[in-house]
């Protein structure tokens, strides 16, 4: 099954361009709810939420929605090597108590920075970070080439992690484009290709960018290739300035359905609507 969503929904530049306008931060993710079946959370990178906030997502949204969470930074980018694990990663997990209850949690996302090489010492971190998810999926996205190897993917399903493949700007150092999975969640991050501000952009231009059919049409066919080899694939669009995550999000799904034809409605995750007790937005079909 394939879910395909952005990364992060509470965008105030999405409203007029994806969201009608005048539209509320809470209403945002209600609506967001009835254009695609899952969501990241990119916010957690940057701060452990409450409980009652991730309460509150859950409740927000219908039965059949998925979250994927990103693990704080504090978990992923350590001061130094050999450090222990942050207690952010239990502060999280306790947080994330109602997705888990609900079963609309995906997975956790750890993703590691460019700093981060394929070392002895970080291999052996990352199995800590692991671990310290326990019952919970962890997906792991890399940013340096050196850890896209048989080694790192043996790595990773040793620890019983999921591998992220990404589309990134074609910088050697990057990762390359690529449709390998490591258990039973495969994992597709599209950040754009803005190789001008990817050094030196913020997080909002370094993933300035607008994907083309044409440029999106070979991911079709590498996601259905994890697809085939995973339980549940998520593809999330990482390119959110202005609202263009969410265009490139549904062109994708178009290309899906032409990709899989009359067995579409059997593999692509359609989004599951409202919740029946939120009220219309305007502009809400």
């Amino acid at each position: 099954m394939i879910y395909v969503g952005t990364c992060g929904y509470a965008y105030r530049d999405w409203v007029g361009a994806f969201y009608p306008p005048a539209t509320r931060s809470a209403e945002m993710l209600p609506f967001y709810a009835t254009r695609f079946s899952a969501v990241e959370i990119d916010s957690s990178y940057y701060g452990v939420p409450e409980r009652r906030s991730v309460a509150s997502m859950d409740a927000r949204t219908p039965a059949a929605f998925r979250f994927s969470v990103k693990a704080p930074a504090t978990v992923t980018h350590p001061p130094e090597v050999g450090t222990r694990v942050h207690d952010d990663a239990v502060r999280l997990m306790d947080a994330l108590v109602p997705l888990r209850e609900s079963g609309k949690l995906a997975c956790v996302l750890a993703q590691f920075p460019n700093a981060f090489g394929a070392t002895p010492a970080n291999e052996e971190y990352l199995a800590r970070v692991v671990e310290a998810f326990e019952n919970v999926p962890v997906v792991v996205e890399f940013r340096r080439r050196e850890w896209q190897s048989a080694r790192a993917l043996a790595l990773l399903r040793e620890v019983g992690a999921g591998y992220c493949n990404a589309d990134m700007p074609a910088y050697e150092t990057l990762l390359a484009p690529s449709s390998d999975a490591t258990g039973p969640i495969g994992y597709v991050r599209l950040h754009g290709r803005n190789a001008k501000t990817w050094w030196t952009g913020t997080n909002v231009t370094r993933y300035e960018y607008e994907y083309t059919p044409e440029e999106l049409l070979p991911w079709s066919d590498r996601v259905a290739e994890v697809e085939a080899q995973t339980q549940q694939t998520f593809v999330f669009f990482n390119n959110h300035a202005r609202g263009r995550a969410a265009n490139n999000a549904q062109m994708f799904e178009s290309l899906l359905e032409e990709r899989y034809g009359d067995a579409a409605e059997e593999v692509l995750v359609r989004a599951p609507g409202g919740m029946p007790d939120q009220p219309s937005l305007p502009g809400m079909a």
